[in-house]
């Protein structure tokens, strides 16, 4: 799906889908020449990080091993990054002790989940634990995680595309794009005003 679509639905055009495939191809040479040779796994977080993670791993020129996890986090309770906070809804099926493991993320928000899940594989053993985000809010920025292969530092604006979502749609926009205000404001009132009556 392009932004001309759902011109109606969309603010602006943030990050271009040649911008995305150009960091992808960037990133997928880079990588290329640091894991040769070290049986790297790719994980993604579902399901906002599919579509980086399938990008990212067709474009690299080594063999990949690629695993998903199902997470859910409680951002009500922000004073900690224990395991309390994050419930873990599909677990990797594999072990990861030894191995080197590259974390696909599609945007890097409070920086919460992503420091808990980087301590996580570590604490099971993982050889090195290593940071790709497509996009990164660094003014939301709670909690700071090292990101070995930076994406995009975007403004603090809803954004949805490849992969991103507001209420399971938009996720198969083929680039980043700012949703109109209106989309989501009007649809909080409509939800706010069902709990009252």
């Amino acid at each position: 799906m392009r932004i001309a679509d759902i011109q109606s639905h969309i603010d602006h055009e943030l990050v271009s889908k040649q911008q995305i495939e150009d960091l992808i191809q960037r990133t997928a040479t880079r990588i290329s020449g640091d894991y040769q040779g070290k049986n790297l796994m790719m994980v993604a977080v579902l399901k906002g990080a599919f579509n980086t993670l399938a990008a990212l791993s067709q474009a690299v020129t080594i063999p990949v091993q690629i695993e998903f996890m199902s997470i859910s986090s409680y951002p009500g309770r922000k004073t900690t990054v224990s395991e309390g906070d994050i419930e873990i809804r599909m677990d990797l099926g594999c072990d990861v002790r030894g191995r080197h493991i590259l974390i696909v993320e599609d945007i890097i928000d409070s920086g919460y989940t992503l420091h808990w899940l980087v301590n996580m594989l570590r604490s099971r053993g993982a050889a090195s634990v290593e940071v790709f985000a497509l996009l990164d809010k660094k003014v939301r920025h709670e909690v700071e995680v090292e990101v070995k292969y930076p994406g995009y530092v975007i403004p603090d604006e809803f954004v949805v595309g490849f992969g991103l979502d507001y209420d399971e749609r938009y996720r198969n926009l083929d680039s980043i794009a700012v949703l109109k205000s209106d989309e989501y404001l009007d649809q909080e009132q409509n939800q706010n005003q069902g709990k009252h009556s």
